[in-house]
């Protein structure tokens, strides 16, 4: 069965002149080469195809070596709120089905500030929050300090840092610019949550949906304090430390971490955070559906394995949840017979 693989490589953007900061979402070639082995050890033929320029010269060329029984889908794409649903709806044009979530649910969860306001219709504890365009729109009577500011539709804690966490109408009129001016984008101003912060694992598609563990978010002494920054991810050996929490608040974020992403309508595998509010209850932060691979550095493979679960596993329950759509890939997997606890 043949499987084409998308994805954005970090050192071809680094190559064609984007900054680190850039290409930080774009995938390492261990990554690559991580997906491309698990997915081979399922038997699987794997087509590398590459990033959205790399597959639409292939669709247009119409060469029958050009399609694939199915995709496997992890390209970040580059420009607008939509860019993690452009391949998605580009093989949806073509149907050609692929992993993970659909286009709508792509874009709707890569803008912070919307999914925010899903969550809150669906009853489901998430902080306050305004979006500003502007360092002159007014602050909202509700909006308690300190507050908590960040891009609204980045991810890997970009425009995250020791300055997101706010204390007073002029420190927040300073960071809103400095975004603002930096990212051309929106900014997500919330009330801050002060507690503990954990970030919850899930592989599966609505009611057969699970988490795959949960790990809570420690800050050393080194670290950007009380915030997940962009540095403490990047350098998060040395300024964080992650732990495996069994209590009852750990329970409970696991249980609002499914309601989210059963809500959203998520598919496959993915990872949602969510902190500790001020009255000792987890609520929401945001949802990454196209959550990293690295099989060594990412926060999903990280979680699931301190939880017990391999990253051999871990591709395979995404693999296995797509195939629920796909018959043929259903099928294929039926005639391997590979049990999963032997991953």
């Amino acid at each position: 069965m043949r499987v084409g693989f998308t994805y954005d490589l970090r050192d071809d953007y680094l190559a064609r002149g984007f900054s680190p900061e850039e290409a930080a979402e774009f995938d390492t070639i261990e990554t690559v080469e991580g997906i491309e082995g698990a997915l081979s050890f399922l038997g699987l033929s794997v087509d590398r195809i590459g990033n959205i320029e790399s597959l639409t010269r292939r669709l247009a060329g119409g060469g029958t070596s050009d399609r694939w029984d199915f995709v496997f889908n992890i390209a970040e794409g580059l420009h607008g709120f939509a860019r993690e649903a452009q391949i998605p709806a580009l093989l949806d044009a073509y149907r050609i089905p692929y992993t993970f979530s659909d286009p709508l649910a792509l874009s709707l969860c890569l803008h912070k500030a919307m999914t925010k306001r899903i969550v809150r219709d669906l009853g489901l504890s998430t902080p306050k929050f305004a979006v500003f365009s502007s360092p002159d729109d007014p602050l909202p009577d509700d909006l308690t300090f300190p507050l908590f500011a960040k891009p609204v539709a980045e991810g890997t804690g970009k425009g995250i840092s020791a300055a997101s966490k706010i204390e007073s109408k002029a420190e927040l009129m300073c960071t809103i610019e400095a975004i603002l001016s930096r990212y051309r984008q929106p900014v997500l101003v919330e009330e801050y949550l002060p507690g503990r912060e954990f970030t919850v694992g899930i592989v599966g598609t609505g009611g057969k949906a699970r988490s795959t563990g949960i790990m809570e978010i420690h800050f050393g002494e080194a670290a950007e304090s009380d915030v997940y920054s962009f540095t403490n991810k990047k350098e998060y050996e040395k300024r964080v430390y992650y732990t495996v929490p069994k209590d009852q608040l750990a329970s409970k974020a696991i249980t609002l971490a499914l309601a989210v992403w059963k809500g959203l309508g998520l598919r496959d595998g993915g990872r949602i955070d969510v902190r500790e509010d001020r009255e000792g209850n987890p609520s929401f932060i945001e949802v990454n559906p196209l959550a990293g691979l690295n099989p060594v550095d990412s926060d999903l493979p990280i979680l699931s394995r301190i939880n017990g679960m391999s990253y051999q596993r871990l591709i395979y329950e995404i693999v296995e949840s797509a195939s629920e759509r796909i018959e043929s890939l259903s099928h294929f997997l039926l005639q391997k017979s590979i049990r999963k606890e032997t991953l």
